[in-house]
């Protein structure tokens, strides 16, 4: 059996939260609960729970006052937020798991499955999660890439370019390292188109910041200053050159 504690200030979430795991998870059972960051304190400060799910937004602060207080709670932690595409968008750059509210019986069981597999996110992800909700228009200093083994955080300014590799993509970085990460190329043009990227082909997304010249003949093609060169497709070709000019004014 598995402990399980909810902090989430609103009462009928935290009501409906506790019912679903009464009824469909038998092997979790909630020891307590908290709607507020002072009364979590008090609460976590009494039992450790194997699984702590856990409100971005309460009332007298943020789910990740309650971490600053216990930096060192060995919990797995579920993120809770309400349907935002801001807070979506920030868990996606720090890879960490979170259940959208209203959230469906399938969306309650992944989120439990994933964290029983889990260890709780390190520091330095939490705080890219923290930096991106607070100022979701301010461009992220990081983000955090999930490899099939482990999760390598990567200033964003490094990436040079990505490139789809079936269902997969493959990031290629300033100091020339490959990074293979287990989602598609769609997953990361959609995050990073309002960060200076740009999806010129099927296959490419790339850092605008790298570009060095693009070359008509041969169909298209951007000439990048680490000495590569990335195709464009005939579709983006407008796009790109109109982008190209407007950085070059």
């Amino acid at each position: 059996m598995l402990t399980a504690i909810i902090i989430e200030d609103y009462p009928e979430a935290l009501e409906l939260l506790k019912r679903d795991l009464e009824r469909d998870h038998s092997d979790i059972q909630v020891i307590d609960t908290a709607q507020s960051v002072v009364e979590g304190a008090k609460v976590l400060r009494k039992t450790e729970p194997d699984i702590l799910f856990l409100d971005i937004m309460l009332g007298d602060g943020t789910g990740f006052d309650i971490l600053e207080i216990f930096p060192d709670i060995n919990s797995k932690i579920i993120f809770v937020t309400a349907s935002d595409e801001f807070a979506i968008k920030a868990f996606k750059f720090a890879a960490i798991d979170y259940v959208l509210k209203p959230y469906s019986k399938e969306d309650l069981s992944v989120a439990i499955e994933r964290a029983k597999q889990q260890i709780r996110p390190d520091q330095e992800r939490i705080n890219i999660l923290k930096e991106t909700l607070i100022a979701p228009e301010k461009k992220p200093n990081k983000i955090s890439l999930h490899t099939l083994d482990k999760i390598i955080i990567v200033n964003l300014d490094d990436i040079i370019r990505c490139e789809s590799d079936s269902n997969n993509t493959m990031f290629h970085l300033k100091d020339k390292r490959k990074i293979f990460v287990t989602k598609t190329l769609k997953y990361f043009s959609d995050m990073l188109k309002s960060y200076g990227y740009l999806r010129v082909h099927q296959s490419h997304l790339v850092n605008l910041q790298y570009i060095s010249a693009f070359i008509k003949t041969d169909g298209g093609y951007l000439m990048l200053n680490n000495g590569e060169n990335v195709p464009v497709s005939v579709r983006k070709k407008a796009e790109v050159i109109e982008i190209l000019d407007q950085m070059h004014r």
